[in-house]
């Protein structure tokens, strides 16, 4: 029987490595069964029948596995050889057995992307102070604390549950301290004369507090916005009604600053506005350094010339003049003619001003304080430590004069009959009726020549 030869089979291309990724170096082997060699293209070679180029890194290193020798047929991978090499096998990297010698140049470059990238240490260090000082100020209102260690501590209200069932009366919180001073003295009479407890805002205590020993509770500002509180408009003076003002929840508003309402509680007034002790020790010895400098005992007369923002808005919206030289001489006189050694203790928020337009030739006038509106313990203190007072338009006077006790000249007279100023104040319910007053010179009104 004839024997039937089977056909050669065609030949096998191992090319499965290179079907997904572009021609490489590593060089392609043909073989065919049972044959004893392999062919080899060069390296870079493309395969005539494809349509390729060859990459970039093909014609710059030559294969890592050569041609196998004759008689043995394709040979394994290389192992790697070195430290790169067994780093270039880690699976998933983009070409195995590659040397990664560039890494540092790319790890550099990386580097100075980020740096290029990032914001500058000054605006790091700047939005680190913005977030401090937001956090400080948020906590601050929170609750409702006080910027000094020694302020009077205050007991702060939080949950409206706490409040007293049978009602609570607050004021508004409105201007700087003397305004602050007057609605604090006002509460404090106007609720007890109602039997109603008073707590004061937040605001209030910051400003009183440091400088004062008041006693009143402080109502949280998110409590005191779920409170529906029944709004009370107070004048600048004392009033019947005001003996029985109706509601349970009461905020009175308005500036009050009148004696009418809390002279009655005289002592329990001076009580809460007790000077803390650092405030009141600090204005003693500078008046102490003042009388060492006499042979006799002096007399202080504290003296506070109020200018600032009057300077236009007395003249130009209520008609009026402030205090010149003049009413100053004539105050300074009065006390020189009463008291054998006066020393007069000037406090301003215009210390220039005062220094040109009072006279202090004769050695008994002193120019002391900060004159700095924002920071007024100083300067308060000075004047309540003295003996008498001399002031001239403004609450922040009233107050010093009425804590001090003693002799006060005040300016008076210092509106024009029409003057829309005389229908909001009273000046017989503002100077107390043993103060003295000179009238001031009018005939200035139209300015507010020195």
């Amino acid at each position: 029987m004839p024997m039937r030869v089977k056909p050669a089979a065609p030949p096998r291309v191992l090319v499965s490595a290179y079907l997904h990724r572009p021609f490489s170096t590593t060089a392609l082997s043909v073989s065919y069964p049972g044959s004893e060699g392999s062919a080899q293209r060069s390296p870079g070679g493309c395969d005539p029948q494809s349509d390729c180029l060859p990459d970039s890194q093909s014609l710059s290193r030559p294969s890592r596995n050569p041609a196998p020798p004759p008689g043995h047929g394709p040979l394994p991978a290389m192992p790697p050889r070195t430290l790169w090499d067994l780093r270039a096998t880690t699976p998933g990297e983009p070409t195995a057995g590659q040397p990664r010698a560039g890494w540092p140049r790319r790890l550099k470059a990386a580097v100075m992307r980020f740096w290029a990238t990032c914001p500058s240490f000054s605006t790091i260090y700047f939005l680190v102070v913005i977030f401090m000082v937001s956090t400080i100020f948020h906590c601050h209102q929170r609750l409702a604390l006080v910027p000094t260690l020694w302020a009077s501590p205050g007991h702060v209200v939080l949950v409206p549950g706490h409040l007293p069932q049978r009602g609570v009366f607050t004021i508004n919180s409105k201007g700087r301290l003397g305004n602050q001073m007057g609605e604090y003295a006002t509460l404090y009479a106007l609720a007890k004369m109602n039997g109603r407890p008073a707590y004061i805002p937040a605001r209030m205590h910051n400003a009183l507090a440091p400088i004062f020993r008041i006693t009143l509770p402080v109502l949280h500002g998110d409590t005191a916005s779920r409170i529906p509180w029944q709004d009370y408009h107070l004048n600048d003076w004392m009033e019947e009604r005001y003996r029985h003002i109706p509601g349970d929840y009461v905020r009175l508003t308005g500036y009050p600053c009148s004696w009418t309402f809390y002279h009655h509680l005289h002592e329990e007034i001076l009580q809460e506005f007790t000077l803390h002790d650092h405030v009141r020790e600090e204005a003693q010895k500078f008046l102490q350094a003042l009388q060492a400098k006499w042979a006799q005992q002096v007399t202080f007369v504290g003296v506070h010339v109020r200018r600032g923002d009057y300077v236009r808005v007395m003249p130009q919206v209520w008609k009026g003049v402030l205090a010149d030289r003049g009413y100053l001489r004539q105050a300074l006189d009065w006390f020189r003619a009463r008291h054998r050694s006066p020393v007069f203790v000037v406090t301003s928020d215009d210390m220039s001003w005062c220094q040109q337009n009072i006279n202090s030739s004769r050695g008994d006038v002193v120019f002391a304080g900060n004159g700095r509106q924002g920071s007024p313990a100083k300067d308060f203190a000075l004047l309540v430590q003295c003996n008498h007072t001399v002031i001239t338009v403004g609450t922040f006077g009233v107050w010093a004069a009425y804590l001090t006790g003693g002799d006060t000249v005040y300016l008076a007279n210092f509106t024009l009959p029409g003057s829309p100023f005389r229908m909001i104040f009273r000046p017989q319910a503002t100077y107390l009726p043993e103060w003295v007053g000179i009238a001031a010179n009018l005939g200035q009104a139209g300015g507010n020549s020195p």
